[in-house]
């Protein structure tokens, strides 16, 4: 068992992440009293902070494991977007294949928080799909970013915002499978069942019961298979990994399926976790071929980045920490 071996091997990983990046803005400060003019908290702030969300986020905590990462999405040609942009390129994250258009505004969530509480949330966006010829322009970055750098794995990362589109996401797979590229997907309902012929496919539960429109009751090795089925027979994937909340995560491949229960943390927010996880999953997955280990590395990551409030990218020394004392009984093969 080498965990040593298998961080150093991400240095040599291409990830490329397409889909809605977002910019995540904290206002921290203190309540002492309430506002004369409305029954709601006053908030005095005593500082601002800006971080990278949505696909971006999955950007960051790829960069973050040292995997040499690029991301294609679209932004608005605005101040927000600079931003973002800044505090991509800041982790090393190339963005140089992203598209800024006038007719879109860059996603701001602004999220004002007293002593590590989120008082309220201002969402600044547009959510319409992206137009054919943004459309066309994304396909052919992907293209031109395949063929400039051949990742081993694309993520496409779905946040209900408009840059992918099913007729997008239809184009893109089928690029992905082209060139034998492993592609895995965070979805979300609108697009939850566009996404056939992809190589990972990972909602978590509550997007299960909304995309298929059913009722889980009870979460057992039994129910979650049946899920997986239902699953294969509409998108015709390879993989699925469903991700429970404190059950932990579930994945099926062809040969294997299991549940893998979650790690007890002292859990501050679960902002930003199943972008951890997905981008964990993928990167392993990517290196090693092996959906087991992956799944673990992936529960693990999620845990971890639970225990801070807000989005934060998983810290690599702490994971492989944390890798070497939890599954020092499994062996990785090359």
């Amino acid at each position: 068992m080498n965990f040593d071996q298998l961080f150093e091997r991400f240095k040599d990983t291409h990830v490329l992440i397409v889909g809605d990046v977002m910019l995540d803005t904290y206002w921290w400060g203190n309540v002492e009293r309430i506002s004369p003019e409305a029954p709601v908290p006053v908030v005095e702030v005593r500082h601002k902070e800006c971080r990278v969300g949505g696909a971006a986020n999955v950007a960051l905590n790829t960069a973050s494991l040292g995997a040499k990462t690029g991301i294609i999405s679209v932004i608005g040609n605005d101040a927000d977007g600079k931003t973002l942009l800044s505090l991509m390129k800041e982790q090393s994250i190339d963005t140089s294949f992203v598209i800024e258009s006038k007719d879109r505004i860059t996603t701001n969530k602004v999220r004002v928080m007293s002593r590590n509480q989120q008082m309220m949330r201002l969402d600044s966006e547009i959510t319409s799909d992206i137009d054919t010829k943004l459309e066309e322009l994304l396909v052919k970055q992907v293209e031109a970013y395949i063929n400039a750098y051949h990742p081993s794995v694309v993520i496409f990362e779905d946040y209900n915002k408009g840059v992918l589109t099913s007729q997008t996401i239809e184009k893109l797979v089928d690029i992905c499978n082209q060139h034998q590229i492993t592609s895995a997907v965070d979805p979300k309902k609108k697009n939850f069942l566009s996404y056939k012929n992809v190589t990972l496919f990972k909602p978590n539960l509550k997007e299960v019961k909304e995309g298929l429109n059913m009722v889980v009751e009870e979460v057992d090795l039994k129910k979650m298979q049946h899920i997986h089925h239902i699953l294969h027979e509409v998108l015709q994937h390879q993989i699925s990994l469903i991700t429970l909340s404190e059950k932990g995560v579930f994945y099926q491949d062809q040969q294997s399926s299991s549940i893998i229960p979650t790690h007890v943390r002292k859990i501050a927010d679960v902002s930003g976790a199943g972008d951890t996880v997905i981008a964990v999953v993928s990167l392993v997955m990517a290196v090693t071929r092996q959906i087991q280990l992956a799944a673990e590395m992936a529960n693990i990551a999620g845990g971890l980045v639970c225990e801070s409030v807000g989005t934060v990218a998983i810290e690599k020394e702490k994971l492989l920490i944390e890798c070497k004392r939890l599954l020092s009984s499994q062996a990785i093969s090359d």
